[in-house]
């Protein structure tokens, strides 16, 4: 197996991340690891270990900018020159507005987008002079549409799409050689719902259609390989939730009114003592490591037509620029 390149994955403990870090070091990649959660963390090194690969697990919270600069310093000093870094990290809240506190609020901005904020920053500083690397804002479908009882979470994503936008406009600009791109994720079956903070009255869910992390991680490793498109999507709600918020916004409002409360809970009531990792991290010393999957693998998708797509895009142009000639080569025959 080679060296690959330098990778480094933001929450990595758990999630998307960890199966984003975990492909990453499957294919030869070295991967620094970062997020709150030691346990969480310890796993994912192991994983990759076991796999041949090299990781490098550093606990550092994504909202402190100097321990995040403190952090690529050492993967610069341990593996070598960062060439993909992938923000990813977030925390949240289940719970209507009114019910967040104004430090709740705070905190979830703070990591979920001044995290990458901070991680965009200090990937550029280490890039930039080096006039190569590659940047990928881990997003959502919900960076273009808000939805019921996520309003922190969904002010943080639509903050990240305007970074991105505002970023890539700068490097195209510079005629940099770093290339910043960012994945618009759907519903994933992730362990999120058994750590967010949730006010609700049910288990929080995803709302479907739902797809595995392993899918998010192949789609994050092509974006690292192809940064140069300005976003990918992945997954139907993904495409879906863009085309309704541009073209029938107030009728997708009184949707999600009705239907957006019961969408996000399985019927199952919430534990009053489920963890939370808004303060501290769920998967740390005193806790457990929750891994990449969540607890909906019997309803979660495995592919996603949109990524095979992305990822096909010569394949398809070719035969659709092969139909047309048969289809002109028909015609003149006809006539």
């Amino acid at each position: 197996m080679s060296d690959g390149r330098v990778v480094v994955v933001t929450g990595a403990s758990g999630g998307i991340g960890r199966a984003a870090a975990r492909a990453f070091g499957r294919r030869g990649d070295r991967v620094a690891l970062l997020a709150r959660g030691e346990k969480g963390l310890a796993a994912a090194a192991d994983e990759i270990t076991a796999e041949g690969g090299r990781a490098l697990p550093i606990s550092v919270d994504t909202a402190d900018y100097a321990a995040l600069a403190d952090a690529a310093q050492r993967v610069e000093a341990e593996l070598g020159p960062i060439e993909v870094w992938v923000n990813d990290a977030f925390t949240s809240v289940f719970a209507p507005f009114t019910e967040i506190s104004p430090e709740e609020f705070k905190r979830i901005t703070e990591v979920t987008y001044l995290g990458y904020v901070y991680g965009t920053r200090v990937a550029l500083d280490r890039m930039l002079p080096r006039g190569r690397g590659a940047i990928v804002q881990v997003g959502s479908a919900l960076a273009y549409r808000g939805i019921p009882l996520q309003s922190a979470y969904c002010g943080a994503k639509h903050a990240i799409q305007g970074l991105h936008d505002s970023l890539r406009c700068e490097l195209l600009h510079d005629k940099a050689g770093v290339h910043v791109t960012m994945v618009q994720m759907p519903a994933v079956n992730t362990p999120q719902f058994d750590w967010v903070l949730n006010r609700l009255p049910h288990h929080a869910q995803p709302v479907p259609p739902i797809y595995q992390p392993e899918i998010a991680a192949k789609a994050i490793l092509y974006a690292a390989d192809h940064p140069r498109r300005r976003e990918y999507w992945v997954g139907t709600s993904t495409v879906g939730t863009l085309l309704a918020s541009k073209i029938v916004p107030g009728l997708l409002d009184r949707y999600l009114a009705r239907t957006g409360y019961r969408a996000q809970q399985t019927p199952q009531p919430r534990d009053p003592d489920q963890p939370t990792n808004l303060w501290q991290p769920a998967d740390d010393s005193a806790g457990e490591d929750f891994g990449a999957h969540g607890r909906f693998d019997d309803h979660a998708a495995a592919r996603s037509p949109q990524l095979w797509a992305a990822q096909h895009r010569g394949l398809l142009a070719g035969v659709a620029a092969t139909l047309l000639a048969v289809g002109l080569v028909v015609r003149r025959a006809s006539t």
